[in-house]
């Protein structure tokens, strides 16, 4: 396997599947057995979850809340999110356990780095809820925080295009795909992988950031077996 330890990156979009908001039970399941997958190859898999499929904190600041409360509000989305995948992955027999960066004892675990890391070695999946634990903060840069607390070999961040394009696939038929970028090469080129907190402390770090399609079956398996797949930034 290419990589030991790996942290995966899921929008809370990726989660709906076809639907316009909240979870999508077979996308779920579809995940879950990709995760399945990767445990079965002795890989340690951590997974920070978005909430942007419940509330997103932004949306609800451009509408006159509170952007406090707003990102409160989606903070605690992505702990719904998390619980949810964790209800999935359990079905499928992987062991997980998931932490939260805000205390909810009553349905998660607090964020202990050396406990995380001990789950991890017992083969246990580990979910990260609640970002950061402060507003203003995206669940982007939660991810890379985290990948770099337990020592993560890569972030792979799972979306519903196949990596990094000159301009938005889905918008513009005649973008190209990068199959490789240095870190000052997506500064240069203004490409948008993360949001510039998460990007900077990646790149400070470096700590790799592998964009891929979360939804098409067996890539995430092909990435930790070394394979070409997304965009590798680093």
């Amino acid at each position: 396997m290419a990589y030991k330890r790996i942290l995966l990156k899921l929008s809370g979009e990726a989660l709906m599947g076809d639907r316009q908001y909240g979870i999508d039970p077979q996308r779920l399941l579809v995940y879950a057995n990709e995760i399945k997958d990767a445990v079965a190859e002795g890989i340690q898999v951590a997974i920070v979850i978005g909430g942007g499929n419940i509330f997103r904190g932004v949306a609800g600041a451009s509408n006159g809340m509170d952007r406090v409360q707003g990102d409160n509000m989606g903070m605690l989305a992505t702990v719904i999110n998390g619980l949810a995948l964790q209800s999935a992955l359990e079905n499928e027999g992987v062991a997980t356990r998931l932490q939260t960066a805000v205390k909810i004892n009553e349905v998660a675990e607090p964020f202990i780095r050396r406990r995380a890391l001990r789950h991890l070695e017992k083969g246990r999946v580990v979910i990260f809820g609640g970002g950061t634990g402060n507003p203003y903060f995206t669940t982007d840069s939660a991810a890379v925080l985290r990948a770099i607390e337990i020592e993560a070999d890569v972030i792979l961040k799972g979306t519903r295009v196949d990596g990094i394009y000159t301009a938005d696939p889905e918008k513009d038929a005649s973008a190209s795909k990068f199959s490789s970028l240095s870190f000052n090469d997506v500064l240069k080129k203004g490409l948008k992988v993360m949001d510039t907190t998460a990007f900077t402390l990646s790149q400070e770090n470096e700590l790799p950031i592998i964009v891929f399609d979360m939804n098409t079956r067996g890539n995430l398996k092909k990435i930790i077996s070394g394979e070409q797949i997304g965009t590798t930034v680093s």
